[in-house]
C-alpha cells in the first residue's frame, strides 16, 4: 500500500497568478500559474481515478462545459468530467457562475455562444470561503478572479469553451451545446455531518469529497477501500511516514495509514472514487469509538442528495 507526497505539476494560464503563498512556495513571476495538478509520485504507477487540483485566478475563466461519460467514449476518451470545487478563499465580490439562469432550447445556446450573451444567461452567484459548489457533467459553469479553489474531479481534461473574454482561444461550439443542461440546476443540498470530525461535503456517482477536523495531538488510523488523497487546508500531521502541511497532498492507494495529528490540529479535504462515504475510513488509534453526529446509513438519501439535487 502506498503512502506518498503528491508530486506536483505547475499549470500556466492567463488568468493565474504569480502568489502562491500559503498555499504554494512555487515563484509565478515569470508566468501566471493557474493550477497545480497533484500526482502520483512515481509516474509509473497506474493512473488515479481521480485529479486533485488548487486553482488560482485573477481573472475570469471562460464560460465552459464538460462530457459525461457517454459522450466521451463516444469521442473515444475513457470518460467523462464531472467536478467539485471547495473555496479556500475568495477576495469581496468574487463571483462563480454555475449552470444557466433560465431554460432556453439548444438553438438558443448556440446563438447566445455565438453572439456572446451567454454571460448573461449564466447563473452567477457570489463564493465565499468554505462554500462547497458540485458541476456535475453537462453543467455549463464559470469561475471569477479572486479565487483560490481546491478541486477534484474525475481525471480528463476535456473542456468544451463557450465564451473566453475574448482571449482569442478557439471556442468549442458544437460539442458544447451537444453536451450542456440547458435548464438551471435544482438548489444544492447542505453538506452532511456524519461525526464530530468527518462532514460529506459531495458524494457523487464518481467520488466523495469530505472535510475532516481532526483535534491537536490526535491519533488516527486511516482505512482507505481504494485511492484516498488528503489535501491540508490548516494545521500539520504525519500520515503514515509523510509529513503533512498546509498546501500538501499525501496519495495512499488503499488499505491502513495512521494520522499523527500536530500541535495545530489538522483541517483537510479527503477524496476518494465512491458512490456513498466509507463508514470505516475513520478510527482513532487508542480504539476509541468516534462519537457519530448522525449514522451513515439514516442519511443514505440525504447524501444521495448531494449529487442528486445538482442534475
Amino acid at each position: 500500500m502506498p503512502i506518498e507526497h503528491a508530486s506536483v505539476r505547475v499549470m500556466p494560464k492567463p488568468w493565474g497568478v504569480s502568489d502562491l503563498q500559503p498555499w504554494s512556495s512555487i515563484d509565478g513571476t515569470g508566468g501566471a500559474v493557474g493550477e497545480l495538478w497533484f500526482e502520483r509520485a512515481d509516474s509509473n504507477a497506474p493512473t488515479p481515478a481521480l485529479l486533485l487540483k488548487l486553482l488560482f485566478t485573477s481573472a475570469p475563466l471562460s464560460i465552459q462545459v464538460h462530457p459525461d461519460d457517454t459522450f466521451a467514449r463516444a469521442m473515444g476518451m475513457p470518460n467523462g468530467k464531472s467536478e467539485a470545487w471547495y473555496i479556500i478563499s475568495a477576495e469581496p465580490g468574487a463571483q462563480i457562475g454555475v449552470g444557466l439562469n433560465r431554460r432556453i432550447t439548444p438553438q438558443e445556446l448556440r446563438t447566445a455562444i455565438t453572439n456572446g450573451s451567454i454571460v448573461d444567461l449564466v447563473q452567477w452567484r457570489p463564493v465565499a470561503k468554505g462554500d462547497v459548489i458540485f458541476i456535475p457533467a453537462g453543467t455549463i459553469h464559470a469561475l471569477g478572479a479572486g479565487v483560490v479553489l481546491a478541486e477534484i474531479q474525475q481525471r480528463s481534461d476535456t473542456t468544451f469553451r463557450l465564451f473566453d473574454y475574448g482571449r482569442q482561444r478557439e471556442l468549442h461550439i458544437d460539442n458544447g451545446v451537444a453536451v450542456a443542461n440547458i435548464a438551471p440546476l435544482r438548489p444544492p443540498r447542505h453538506p452532511v455531518r456524519l461525526t464530530l470530525e468527518r462532514t460529506v461535503l459531495v458524494a457523487s456517482q464518481h467520488f466523495v469529497l469530505e472535510r475532516l477536523e481532526l483535534p491537536e495531538g490526535s491519533s488516527w488510523a486511516l482505512l482507505a477501500d481504494s485511492e484516498t488523497w488528503v489535501l491540508a487546508l490548516d494545521g500539520h500531521a504525519a500520515i503514515g511516514l509523510a509529513a503533512l502541511s498546509v498546501g500538501q497532498a499525501i496519495f495512499v492507494g488503499g488499505g491502513r495509514a495512521s494520522i499523527e495529528v500536530g500541535a495545530n490540529g489538522l483541517t483537510a479535504l479527503v477524496a476518494y472514487p465512491a458512490s456513498g462515504p466509507i463508514g470505516s475510513l475513520l478510527h482513532r488509534l487508542s480504539g476509541q469509538s468516534i462519537k457519530p453526529v448522525r449514522s451513515v446509513a439514516s442519511d443514505a438519501a440525504k447524501l444521495a442528495g448531494l449529487a442528486e439535487a445538482h442534475t
